[in-house]
Formats: C-alpha cells, sequence, structure tokens
C-alpha cells in the first residue's frame, strides 16, 4: 500500500464512533472483548482473593475486614447465614449510634397499666417474660394455657370489660405463665389469640366465641382476682388451680335474688323520678311500672325473645301508667313517671363501653357496641311511642313542661341521687363492699352537676363531662387502691346523669307531631350521652397517667398480714 493510500480517509463503514483516534495509544488488548458494567475499572487495583473466586456475593466481607478461618474457605454467602465478622465480644460495634432504648415496666404499678403498655409496643422490643407461675421442666403446656386465657377473657368480655382491658388481662395470663410472644385479638363476639414460640416454628391459634352478655360484677371482680393472683410473683398458681377456681366462678350464684333485682328496678326509677320533680306519689307511680317492666322483660327472656323486644316490651308499662294518672286528671306530674322509668332501660354502661374502645383504638368493637346501644334505644322508643300515640288518640294532654320543674332542696337531690346508684349497683350484681363506696360517687356526680348547671349555669353537656370525669377518676383511684376493676365504681355512679327526660321530651314531641322540637331533645340525649361516656374516659386516663396509687411493697404487706 502507497503513502497516498494510507492518507486517504477512510470511509464510514470503516470507521466506528467507538475506534480511538490515531494519536490516541490504543490499550493492549484484553483476553476477552466481553465487558461488564460490573467490571472493575482499570484504575483500580484488583485485590488478590477476588481473583481467587469468579463467584461473588452481596453477603461477601470487605477487603478491609480481617475473615475467621472457617469462613474464609466459603466462596458463596447466605442470607441465613451469620456474618463471617460477627463475634460476640465485639457485638457493641453493631450498635446503632443512638444507642437501644432499655424497655422498663414499673413493678409498683397494678399489671393492667404494666400489660397495657406491653399491648401498645411492637412485638420485637417488648422485654422478655419472667414467669412467676411454676411448671413443669417441659415448659409451659401452651394449648391448656390459650384455653385458659380465652376462657378468662371470656367472662371479662361478657361481664361489660372494655376490649383494651380484656386484651391487658389475657396478655397478662400468658406472659405469667411463660408465653412471651402472643398476640390476643378481641372483637364483640370474638376472642382469639396466637402464640408463636420462635421464628421457625409453626405458630399455634385459639379462639372462643361469646355469644352471651350479662352483666355480673361480682364474678368480674372475682376473675380479675384470679388474673391478679396469677401476675402476682409471690402467689404461685399452676394451671390446675386456675381452671378450678374459674369453675368456682362460673358456679357462683349471683349475690341478690330476682326479687330483690325487681325491687330495685323500681327503686331506681322512683329515685329518678324525683331527680325530675316528681313527689311521692310519683315515686309510687314509677316504681311500679318499672317493676311490672321488670317482670315483662323477664318472661320475654324467659321465651327466647331477642333483648330488642325486652326493652320494647319493658319501655310500655311506665308510658302505660303516666297516660293512665292525665286520663284520669290526677295532680301528679305524669311525665316524671315515663321519665324515671326511662332511666332504668337506659343502657348506660354499654354506651361508654362503646365510646371507651372507640377512643382506645378498638374501632370494630366500638361499633358493634354502638350499633347494640342503637337497638336497644331503638326498642325503648318504640314501646314508649306506642304508648304516647294511643294516650294522645285517647285525649291525654301530656305537657312536656310539667316534668322541668325540679325540687328546690338540694338534699332531697342528693339523696334521690345516692338511691339511684344504689339501686343500680344491686342491678349490676355488685359485691356489697363496693355498694356503699359507688353510691358514694354517684352523690358527688350529682353534687358537681348540680353545682355547676343550676348554680353556675352553665350548659348541661359541659357540666355532665365534668362530673362524668370525677367519676372516672375516683373509680379509677378505688380500683388501683383494691387492685380491681373500675367499673363496680363507675358504672352506677353515672346512673343520675343519664339523659332520660332529654330522651321522653324528644318522644313526645315526636309522638304529638312537633317533630323539630322532638328532634331537638333527642340531639340533647345524645350529646349527653356523649358527654358521660368520654368524661369517664377522660378521668380513667389521667388517673393511669398522673396518679399512682398502691404499690407491689404495700400489697406484699398486705398479703403477708393476711396470711397469703
Amino acid at each position: 500500500m502507497t503513502d497516498a493510500e494510507d492518507r486517504k480517509p477512510q470511509s464510514d463503514e470503516a470507521r466506528s464512533a467507538f475506534t480511538p483516534p490515531a494519536v490516541v495509544a490504543a490499550p493492549a488488548e484484553a483476553e476477552s472483548s466481553t465487558t461488564s458494567e460490573f467490571a472493575v475499572p482499570d484504575g483500580l487495583a484488583v485485590p488478590k482473593h477476588a481473583t481467587e473466586s469468579e463467584t461473588t456475593s452481596e453477603f461477601s466481607v470487605p477487603d478491609g475486614l480481617d475473615m475467621a478461618p472457617a469462613a474464609a474457605d466459603e466462596t458463596e454467602g447466605s442470607a441465613f447465614s451469620t456474618p463471617s465478622t460477627y463475634s460476640a465480644k465485639q457485638a457493641a460495634a453493631f450498635t446503632p449510634a443512638s444507642g437501644i432504648p432499655l424497655v422498663r415496666l414499673a413493678q409498683d404499678l397494678p399489671w393492667q397499666d404494666r400489660m397495657r403498655t406491653m399491648l401498645r409496643m411492637p412485638v420485637t422490643e417488648r422485654p422478655a417474660p419472667e414467669p412467676v407461675q411454676r411448671h413443669d421442666e417441659a415448659g409451659p403446656a401452651v394449648p391448656r394455657v390459650l384455653d385458659l386465657t380465652l376462657r378468662i377473657g371470656e367472662l371479662l368480655l361478657a361481664g361489660g370489660e372494655g376490649a383494651e382491658d380484656v386484651e391487658a388481662a389475657m396478655f397478662a395470663v400468658c406472659r405469667s405463665y411463660g408465653l412471651d410472644r402472643c398476640e390476643p385479638n378481641v372483637t364483640f363476639t370474638l376472642l382469639s389469640i396466637s402464640h408463636q414460640p420462635s421464628l421457625v416454628d409453626d405458630p399455634v391459634t385459639a379462639s372462643r366465641t361469646v355469644r352471651r352478655r350479662s352483666p355480673d360484677y361480682t364474678r368480674l371482680a372475682a376473675v380479675y382476682q384470679l388474673v391478679d393472683d396469677l401476675s402476682d410473683d409471690e402467689t404461685h398458681v399452676s394451671l390446675e388451680e386456675a381452671y378450678r377456681r374459674l369453675a368456682e366462678i362460673r358456679r357462683n350464684r349471683h349475690p341478690y335474688p330476682g326479687w330483690a333485682l325487681t325491687l330495685a328496678s323500681g327503686l331506681l326509677a322512683g329515685a329518678a323520678s324525683v331527680l325530675v320533680g316528681g313527689g311521692f306519689v310519683v315515686f309510687v307511680s314509677a316504681a311500679i311500672g318499672a317493676m311490672l317492666g321488670d317482670r315483662l322483660a323477664w318472661l320475654c327472656a324467659g321465651r327466647g325473645l331477642p333483648e330488642f323486644y325486652q326493652f320494647t316490651v319493658a319501655a310500655m308499662p311506665p308510658a302505660a301508667i303516666g297516660v293512665a294518672l292525665t286520663l284520669a286528671h290526677a295532680d301528679v306530674k305524669a311525665s316524671a313517671v315515663i321519665t324515671g322509668g326511662l332511666f332504668a332501660l337506659l343502657p348506660g354502661r354499654a354506651l361508654v363501653a362503646g365510646v371507651q374502645d372507640g377512643l382506645t383504638g378498638f374501632y370494630i368493637t366500638a361499633s358493634a357496641r354502638l350499633l347494640e346501644v342503637l337497638y336497644f334505644f331503638v326498642g325503648i322508643v318504640a314501646g314508649v311511642l306506642t304508648v304516647l300515640y294511643f294516650g294522645v288518640q285517647l285525649g291525654a294532654n301530656l305537657n312536656p313542661d310539667a316534668a322541668l320543674g325540679a325540687s328546690d332542696d338540694p338534699l332531697w337531690q342528693i339523696g334521690a341521687s345516692m338511691m339511684l346508684s344504689l339501686a343500680f349497683a344491686v342491678l349490676l350484681q355488685q359485691e356489697r363492699s363496693t355498694v356503699l363506696m359507688a353510691t358514694l360517687n354517684g352523690g358527688v356526680a350529682w353534687v358537681v352537676y348540680g353545682a355547676m348547671h343550676a348554680t353556675g349555669d352553665i350548659s348541661p353537656v359541659a357540666s355532665t363531662t365534668v362530673a362524668a370525669g370525677l367519676v372516672g377518676l375516683f373509680g379509677q383511684l378505688l380500683a388501683r387502691y383494691r387492685f380491681a376493676s373500675a367499673l363496680p365504681y363507675t358504672t352506677a355512679a353515672i346512673g343520675p346523669l343519664l339523659p332520660g327526660s332529654a330522651t321522653y321530651f324528644g318522644l313526645l314531641g315526636i309522638a304529638q307531631n312537633e317533630v323539630d322540637s322532638g328532634l331537638a331533645s333527642l340531639t340533647q340525649a345524645v350529646a349527653l350521652a356523649m358527654a358521660i361516656a368520654i368524661g369517664v374516659n377522660l378521668g380513667s386516663e389521667i388517673s393511669r397517667i398522673f396518679l399512682r396509687i398502691g404499690s407491689a411493697e404495700k400489697r406484699r404487706a398486705a398479703k403477708r398480714t393476711r396470711g397469703f
């Protein structure tokens, strides 16, 4: 080839965009022309151990770290293999810069607060359990522990306890027997719990359905005592002993006979009628109507009718007696008779429990509880409206303003409120030792409400909220002092605050074709009910956060004194 031909420009086919210019010296050709984006750049030195094996992994040890002799021979890593640089002596090297937070549970707090704190933690951050109950060397019988936990949770949920407190009790039972990886789940009718021994073992899951719910606070207090003994590190309760005590709790009879409950229902209605301005005749009439309604409800329950129809039938006799007194032109406040009968039927505890579940994040259970309250309320409305409609058609002149004149004597008001709380406590099957404190708590609630609303001219909703907050606060303090549930001290005490008169005025307005005023009264009744529920929950939360009543040392000393 001549020099002229060498200087001749090459064609486009013979030239490529990737061909280096003539003035740049081409590097020596590599052994393979195939390159990869993972190839090491030319300017970097390749370590010796990298050339010994062509297979690498994202789990390979960096060059600057020394490999253990056993791990140096492996060429492939695994996601489940221990890092080759791990050493128990140098484990602190893997601690984050911010450190690992230390989780501690104050032992001087009641087990409800400690277990509630545990439930709100992620599973990986919960401290390891310290089993306080004795079992065999092979470990606890997981299926039996889960079954015992579900049976205890069933009694608590059927007795009216909130979902969060039920989960706390179930978690306390499991941890008492050394089961730390447990997740209880509580809904309105279903209890379930799952235990996973480790990350490689199969989980064990059990469930139980709650089909019947009846408020029995004596049984509820006994279950709380059992859970308290299981959570105590000085009282060792075996599984057999726990099952025996649970069977005794189930077999225990109610503390009050049926006739006492009927009398308590009449006493509650009579006391409520006095609160809205009734006299002696109104007291007796309301008591008779409530007792008749209670007996009719028992008859419907024995026939297997749902609770909706039981509430409907129970609401008719007080309304019928009020209409009969109006038709007879008796000089009594018939509206007070009907209002007193409604007090004995309003589902106050179910409403408080539903709102409490919603505030604590159990929205499914809260929705179910509130829907149940709505059905009961509709049943009461149906029964009262039926009687009022026929009464209006017969010419009964029911005046809503007749029940607005309350008694001017505050002592009668306080006495009636305490009597109402006493009757409510009997209807809830409370222990006799808790009836007095619940009665006093109800009197305090009415004093606060009357001082704010009647004397201070504050709105009834705000007054009810403050009074209910004090009820929740005092109830929680009493429960902490006795290491028991707060329900016996709060549920009966909110009885005088229930919106019985607002409910009656709303129903009467609808029956007299005054829909606007009726709906306004019913809206006020709903607002008062929500104020009661929120106030009770707020008072309980305040006591849990800022106050610490009762310590483990005091409780141990008390147990030694009693000979435990």
